[in-house]
């Protein structure tokens, strides 16, 4: 060649683990002439293409994955051109390992079979596991995923798997134990990070059972039982063993070794107990059979064995129930009299019972328990077998209280407790109760109030007390009596207690109006009770007023305010009295008393207002006298009209004037109404002759309950200065003449 291109490439490249398109290599080469030059990897036809260049550049990269394992070297052929000649070489790329491959277990699954009677430390497996890297990659150690509880060991480095020395195999316990092991390689590098694979593999280790292990009973304890029907013959129990070493076992006989007595004999194969004698004749209630079950090989060799007990019981059959008995024999009613509220956990010694079950074992064990008022006695013992002294202890002495009960009546139940029939047995108690003096007598009330009128006799009646004592006979009667002050006033009878006061005793209630006493009921042993009495004396108006000083009469002058008490020991000076400082309370109850009376009036007025209307009749109080009108006449006043008189009644001082002009029938029975004009002061003793003036009169009459005095109208000139006058001139001569009589 004129122009020969020069191409610097190795021979040989080594390559460790490259990721894909990651630059491994950068191709360099000159052309003598300065031309530029152009770069090419060219592979042979249906082989991978591991890696491209650029063409310019020379820049080598990764297209393929690498595996060593596969192909540790490649051939690359590589070119190197001017346009015009190329020039190619052939490089040897080198592949070095990298830790990406796991160990991997031959000759899996893993199964052995040992015998348990393998001495410890013994090896029974060697396990192999191989890794295709080299170096601490492909480097392989084993271990046990597990240590705890097991009974396994394996050799690091070998792989071999061995009982532990502290352990050993049994079949009967564990028929297969599997144990994991763990391949584990020495690590590499791995696309530049530290890797390190595992593997694992379980191995199975079957248990060979060997003949070591006697025979085992099932169903452990036996109890068997003969009943008292039960023929010669028949099968009382089974006992069934079998051979310990389950994985290859023997035959099993069985025999009787002891405690039999004859009486039972047991089939050497199925192991059925059987009963020999009739069940009167055997000699025991409990049979303790000892029964060995012993191996038999094949060739009838006796081998191991073990030994178990059968409990054998006669059982009497349920056919008597519980049944009382008292001093004479079976008894089913029994009766005590007792007085009441005896001492708590007191036996009922009088009463002497007996129980009995003539079964045995469970058909004789029942149930005592007292049917009746609860809680006043319980029974003892609870639970019975075969046969007890019953004893009935007081639980409840206020219970027995006469006066609730003069007779108590209580079931005695002795039931059966295991037994499906139950039979049972009843006995009835009868407790007569004795009365003893538990009570006090008791006041209907705890106090009494009663009222007298203080002008009642001595010896009058106030009130009655009454007291009742629960207890019979004598212990029931009660004496009455009064318990501390109040003798000197009042007295009690005794027997019915009625409460008098004392005949010499004079109530008043301005000296005394409250008394309150004890009285006392006891019976006769002295148990008592007392109520309180209270007693209000009630006041009567049985005082006069009196003057507070003793002179009545007084001279005065007239015009000067005089003040005259009047006293009296009845309620309503009392409310005088205590008022006299407040005038409106006073006020007030004078206005409700007025009220009342008005509206007492208007009632009576209305009835008799519809009376009348309803008849014509002219009662006495409402009759009128109606005179013919007459024509008017002048009379002359006779001088003994003009006399003074002493009148019974000021009111009769004045006379009226009644006109009817003005007014209206409002009752409409045909009566008048005369009605008065204000009264005509009365004239100063006369002087005779005195000569009135004359009056012309109506010709009309007061009504009846009025005065029937003839009215003689005067032209008066009705001036107040001139009333006065006449009314003080009639009260001095009054007073002068009243003191001339008293002198």
């Amino acid at each position: 060649m004129k122009n020969v291109k020069h191409l610097y490439a190795s021979l040989f490249l080594t390559l460790v683990h490259v990721c894909l398109a990651s630059h491994v290599y950068t191709l360099n080469g000159s052309d003598p002439e300065g031309n530029a030059v152009i770069y090419g990897i060219a592979f042979e036809p249906g082989s991978k293409k591991y890696f491209a260049v650029d063409a310019h550049l020379g820049n080598v990269t990764l297209t393929e994955e690498l595996d060593r394992e596969k192909q540790n070297e490649v051939e690359v052929p590589i070119s190197i051109s001017d346009g015009i000649n190329k020039v190619v070489e052939k490089a040897r790329v080198l592949i070095t390992d990298a830790n990406d491959e796991r160990p991997e277990f031959v000759n899996t699954p893993y199964i052995v079979d040992v015998p348990e009677n393998t001495p410890p430390g013994s090896s029974i497996l060697k396990v192999l596991a191989r890794d295709q890297d080299i170096g601490s990659g492909g480097s392989v150690t084993f271990l046990l995923q597990s240590t705890h509880d097991t009974k396994f060991i394996i050799d690091r480095y070998s792989g071999i798997l061995r009982i532990r020395p502290d352990s050993s195999l049994d079949y009967e316990k564990s028929r297969a134990h599997f144990v994991t092991i763990i391949a584990k390689d020495g690590g590499g590098k791995l696309r530049g990070k530290y890797q390190i694979w595992t593997s694992s593999a379980t191995v199975t280790i079957n248990v060979i059972d060997v003949q070591d292990t006697p025979p085992v009973f099932v169903d452990l304890p036996y109890y068997g039982y003969v009943y008292e029907d039960t023929l010669p013959g028949t099968e009382v129990f089974t006992v069934v063993a079998y051979d310990g070493d389950r994985g290859n076992p023997n035959s099993i006989q069985y025999a009787i070794v002891n405690g039999s007595d004859g009486s039972f004999t047991i089939n050497s194969t199925s192991g059925a107990i059987i009963v020999q004698d009739h069940t009167s004749q055997l000699k025991k209630d409990v049979y303790q059979l000892q029964i060995q079950a012993t191996e038999v090989s094949p060739d009838g060799v006796a081998g191991m064995h073990s030994n178990a007990i059968v409990t054998v019981r006669f059982v009497d059959l349920n056919n008597h129930p519980p049944t009382f008995y008292g001093e004479n024999g079976p008894q089913n009613r029994f009766e005590l009299t007792m007085y009441e509220h005896p001492p708590e956990g007191e036996i009922l010694r009088g009463l002497k019972i007996t129980v009995n079950d003539s079964d045995q074992g469970a058909n004789a064990k029942f149930n005592l328990r007292l049917v009746g008022p609860a809680r006043i006695f319980r029974v003892v013992p609870h639970i019975v077998l075969n046969e007890a002294q019953i004893t009935i202890i007081v639980e409840n002495s206020a219970a027995l209280d006469y006066e609730k009960y003069q007779m108590l009546t209580f079931k005695l139940l002795a039931v059966e407790i295991d037994t499906p029939e139950k039979f049972s047995s009843t006995a009835n108690i009868v407790i007569h109760l004795l009365d003893t003096n538990d009570n006090k007598p008791t006041f209907s009330s705890e106090y009494y109030i009663a009222r007298i009128p203080e002008n009642s006799p001595g010896g009058s009646n106030v009130v009655a007390v009454t007291a009742l004592d629960t207890d019979s006979g004598l212990w029931g009667e009660v004496k009455y009596s009064i318990y501390g002050e109040g003798e000197d006033t009042f007295l009690i009878n005794p027997s019915t207690g009625i409460i008098y006061t004392q005949p010499w005793a004079t109530l008043d209630a301005e000296i005394k109006s409250k008394y309150n006493f004890y009285v006392k009921a006891e019976d006769i042993e002295g148990k008592h009770s007392l109520a309180e009495v209270f007693v209000t004396v009630l006041d009567v108006n049985d005082h006069y007023p009196e003057f507070n000083e003793n002179i009545l009469e007084k001279t005065m002058i007239l015009g000067t305010p005089v003040k005259i008490e009047a006293l009296s020991k009845g309620p309503v000076a009392a409310f005088l009295m205590h008022t006299k400082d407040n005038p409106m309370k006073a006020l007030g109850v004078l206005t409700g008393v007025v009220c009342f009376m008005v509206i007492i009036t208007v009632f009576i007025s209305t009835v008799m207002f519809w009376r009348n209307k309803k008849s014509n009749k002219i009662l006495p109080a409402r009759r009128v006298i109606k005179r013919r009108q007459k024509e008017p006449k002048q009379k002359t006043a006779r001088k003994a009209w003009l006399r003074f008189k002493p009148l019974k009644n000021t009111s009769e001082r004045f006379a009226t004037q009644e006109s009817e002009s003005n007014f209206q029938n409002m009752n409409s029975n045909n009566n008048s109404w005369v009605a008065s004009v204000p009264p005509c002061a009365p004239a100063l003793p006369p002087s005779p002759p005195y000569i009135p003036k004359q009056c012309r009169h109506d010709g009309s009459l007061p009504t009846v309950s009025g005065s029937l005095l003839q009215n003689t109208s005067h032209q008066v000139n009705n001036k107040g200065p001139n009333i006065s006058i006449a009314l003080v001139s009639e009260l001095k001569l009054k007073l002068e003449k009243k003191m001339r009589e008293n002198a």
